[in-house]
Formats: C-alpha cells, structure tokens, sequence
C-alpha cells in the first residue's frame, strides 16, 4: 500500500517528493540475499574494528600521542560512513524495505558526502604530522599539542560541513516530477539530482567544484608533505634509521592507498566504462564506501606494534 500510495504507476512517478526509493541492484535481485552475506560480514569487520582501535586508544596510555589521537578519529569517521549506509542496504536485500523519505535521504546524503570529504581532510593531517614527526622531530610534540590536534580536528570538520551543507538544500528547492525511483543502495548526490524535472546545471558545477577542489588540494598536499618526508629520510646516514623512519609512516601510507585506490576506480570505471552493467558500478559505490572502513583498523593493527600488541589482550 505504501508503494502504491507513492508512486504513479509501476514505473514510481509522481509530483510528491516526500518518498523515493532504492533499487538495490538492478537485475541481480535473485543473488541479492547471497550478495548481503559479504556486505554483512565487511560490516561487521569495520564495526568491531574500529570499535577495538577507538577503545585501545582510550584505555592504553602509551598510545596518547599526536598518530594516534588521528588514527582515533579515522576510526570514528569509519564508523559513521559504515553505519550511516549499511543498514538501509542490508534492510534492502532482507526485508526489500526500499522506501526512504525525501528528508532521511538528504540527511543520508549529507553525511555521506561529509564524512568522505572529512576523511580526506584528515588524511592529510596525518601527512601534516608524520612531516613534523620526520622533518621537524625536536619541535614534533611542542607544535602538536593536544590542544591544537583538537583544532585541527574541529577545523576539518568545520572545513567538511561548509563545503557539503549547501548540498542538501540545492536539492530541496528542485522539483521532482519525474521518476523517485534512485538506481543505488543509498542517496548519492548526483543520483538525486537526475531524478529532478528542472535545471540542475548549478547543482551539477557546484558538485564537480567541490569534488575536484577537495581532492585535488588535499592529495597535492599529501604528496608534498611525502616529497620532503622523503628527502629528509634520504639524507639519514643509516639503513636502518631510514626504514625505521619509513616505517612510522606505513600505516598512514595504507590508509591513503586505501581511501584513494577504490575512489579512483570508481571514477574511472563510471565515467570511461561505457559498457559496464549498471550493477558494476553499484557495487564498486558501495565498496567504496565500506572498503576503507574494513582495512583501516586491519592495517593499523598490522602495522602498529603499540595497537597490536594492545589488542591482542583483548582477543
């Protein structure tokens, strides 16, 4: 009744914007119940992850540092881009609760978009302090304070709200006449925007600028902060002191691979894979979404003696 009271015919149209819905993947409903099983499973990997980093963190003094209170909040950003889509996705391959209203699915969107461009931005301050760790060893704790990683943090935050809150309300003046049928497991911005029955070039510009804007000047500055990080560590006298300065940097070289590797991929394949099904790019957006949430607490865990050792009590 609630899909028929929403839509105009079959093909869900109407001028009521007040309900949209999600596809799921188009064409691999019967495989969607054994699709859910991996979906589920990378869940609950990130879930107990980072819930096991964040913990570890708080409860082991030795890990009170600068790296750490960064890797804190990479955890804490996972944890909300996992949480803030899985479960609707889940919902849709168990219970075919595809039904999402127009407002939860700009909140949604607005997280989404957020909390990805939040991790950019912290990923970067992480560049900023492996630098000051390597380059700048004797002055490394006097500049990053606790109180100033606490700005920096509240900054990136400040930083990602600006950049996507105008998002939300860009699509809430559109009109939707058309289709409310989202091809996609959750409210991406531009899936919405082609629902709309009007001009959406701003919206169109405004989402490139801000795309290109925040990856291009956070991984520009990632790779100068690598490019003097590298020459300091090239002018240690020893082998040794050079992989072990190599080594602090691992775990966020991982974690840059990993955020930026699918994000790619995926860009690559939606704008060039002219003849890649429809599903295909489904699911890398979703794994793009849940990948990075997975990995990061693995590969800090495998690379950070501190947190492995740490954890390895709890288990």
């Amino acid at each position: 009744m609630l899909l028929q009271g929403n839509l105009s015919g079959s093909n869900g149209t109407g001028t009521d914007p007040s309900m949209f819905f999600l596809t799921g993947i188009p064409g691999l409903k019967a495989l969607q119940l054994w699709i859910s099983i991996p979906f589920c499973s990378m869940f609950s990997v990130a879930l107990l992850g980072n819930c096991t980093l964040l913990y570890v963190i708080k409860t082991e003094p030795s890990l009170h540092k600068p790296m750490f209170y960064f890797l804190a909040m990479l955890a804490a950003i996972d944890l909300v881009l996992s949480t803030t889509t899985v479960p609707k996705t889940l919902s849709i391959f168990w219970f075919n609760s595809r039904e999402i209203s127009f407002n939860t699915c700009l909140l949604q969107m607005f997280f989404i978009h957020s909390f990805c461009t939040l991790e950019s931005t912290l990923l970067l301050a992480m560049a900023f302090d492996r630098y000051m760790a390597i380059c700048n060893p004797l002055r490394y704790v006097t500049i990053l304070s606790n109180s100033v990683i606490a700005k920096i943090g509240l900054a990136a935050l400040a930083w990602a709200v600006l950049l996507t809150v105008p998002l939300p309300f860009l699509l809430r003046r559109l009109p939707y006449c058309g289709s409310h049928v989202i091809p996609h497991f959750y409210c991406e911005h531009m899936a919405v925007v082609k629902l709309a029955c009007s001009d959406t070039r701003f919206n169109n510009l405004y989402g490139i600028i801000v795309t290109v804007f925040i990856a291009g000047l956070d991984s520009m500055f990632i790779v100068l902060s690598y490019v003097k990080i590298l020459r300091a560590v090239l002018n240690l006298a020893s082998k040794e002191e050079q992989l072990k300065a190599f080594s602090t940097c691992g775990s966020h070289l991982c974690a840059i691979l990993v955020f930026y590797i699918p994000v790619v991929l995926s860009s690559t394949i939606h704008r060039f894979g002219c003849h890649v099904t429809p599903h295909v790019h489904i699911l890398l957006a979703n794994f793009y979404l849940l990948f990075p949430p997975m990995m990061n607490p693995i590969v800090c865990g495998v690379k950070t003696k501190q947190i492995r050792d740490r954890a390895r009590l709890l288990f």
